[in-house]
């Protein structure tokens, strides 16, 4: 588990269109800028985005439950290592929820909510459809209703869990206060990252989110534990190209491994960091660097001078990989949250009130 650390971040993205005409121009004045015909000037929009983000921002703290609901955390811990115990792969699937919600609609606990007869939600999306970890938030939310009904919303309990199933000697201490979204639409899901994408393709998904590419490949480590289904690297394996039926940026003996435990159209599973599949540690990194990357989107992290440096530090560093990891875990927790009066506190996770 990750070394105790009080990590806080500002990720904003603003983003302006603004014009000027004749009829619409700034002056010079006393203490800045003068105004003519009602034109807003830009550092009055900057400083306006800026405040409603810091105002978001502000309401996620560290402690947000301590006077509301004290064993909240503690509730959450307890279950994840209740459910890491039965099943060691349970901590992968944890990591792998949170990452899916908060890169589709935020960080909400939208992939929670259960489909229905009038539409189908997130976790019945193709590439949703074999998450894990439901039944674990599940229960972390009924002991907490049971002890303090209403005050701890399913998207916290959800950010929590991930940051307990990594298993490194310790935890880093993320803010909380986010509230639950009431949309949860399977269409949404075009906004995950594939894992066939290069490094071109795949860095737009996280800029976009407010998330650089080097917390892009600190957030790629959660590759080092946990398994992947055969079907989404097989690309790599069979047909890869007309002059090639292999990627071959793979390692052939890797390569060689993986059609024996990968025979065409089978859905076995395979760990994604061979050395330690239940570890959480920086050998993901030096799997990379002898070309035994699973998905496209992990050896693509090489593919590059500056991206592969990146790697060669991660992976000679497992200090370093965790401090980096908990910073990059805290910054997507932030991601297009919902805090105040947006959104509700959820009395079931899976249906909205």
């Amino acid at each position: 588990m990750l070394p105790r650390l009080g990590i806080t971040h500002a990720p904003y993205m603003l983003q302006f269109i603004i014009g000027t005409t004749k009829k619409h121009r700034f002056k010079s004045g006393w203490g800045g800028m003068a105004l003519r015909s009602g034109a807003t000037p830009l550092a009055i929009v900057v400083a306006l985005c800026l405040i409603a983000a810091t105002r978001t921002e502000a309401q996620l703290r560290v402690g947000f439950y301590s006077r509301v609901c004290p064993k909240a955390e503690l509730i959450v811990k307890q279950e994840v290592e209740k459910a890491a115990r039965a099943n060691p792969g349970i901590a992968a699937g944890l990591l792998r929820l949170h990452f899916h919600v908060c890169f589709v609609r935020g960080c909400d606990g939208s992939v929670l909510i259960d489909s229905t007869w009038r539409s189908t939600a997130e976790k019945d999306a193709p590439p949703n459809k074999s998450l894990r970890g439901f039944e674990v938030i599940d229960r972390a939310k009924r002991r907490l209703e049971a002890l303090c009904r209403g005050k701890v919303p399913c998207a916290d309990i959800l950010a929590f869990a991930a940051r307990d199933s990594l298993h490194i000697g310790g935890f880093y201490q993320g803010p909380a206060g986010r509230r639950d979204g009431r949309v949860s639409r399977a269409a949404d899901v075009i906004d995950l990252p594939p894992p066939a994408f290069n490094l071109s393709l795949l860095t737009p998904f996280f800029t976009k989110k407010g998330l650089s590419q080097d917390d892009m490949i600190t957030l790629s480590g959660a590759h080092t534990d946990g398994f992947a289904h055969c079907p989404s690297f097989a690309n790599r394996l069979y047909n890869y190209t007309k002059k090639a039926s292999t990627d071959p940026s793979m390692d052939r003996n890797y390569a060689a491994q993986l059609r024996r435990r990968c025979p065409p159209r089978s859905n076995n599973v395979v760990p994604m960091d061979p050395p330690s599949p239940f570890t959480f540690d920086p050998s993901y990194y030096r799997n990379l660097l002898v070309n035994r990357g699973l998905f496209t989107s992990d050896q693509t992290l090489t593919s590059t001078w500056a991206t592969a440096a990146k790697v060669r530090q991660l992976a000679g560093n497992p200090m370093l990989f965790q401090r980096k990891f908990a910073a990059a875990m805290v910054k997507m927790g932030k991601i297009g949250v919902l805090t105040g009066r947006k959104g509700e506190i959820r009395r079931h996770c899976r249906r909205i009130n």
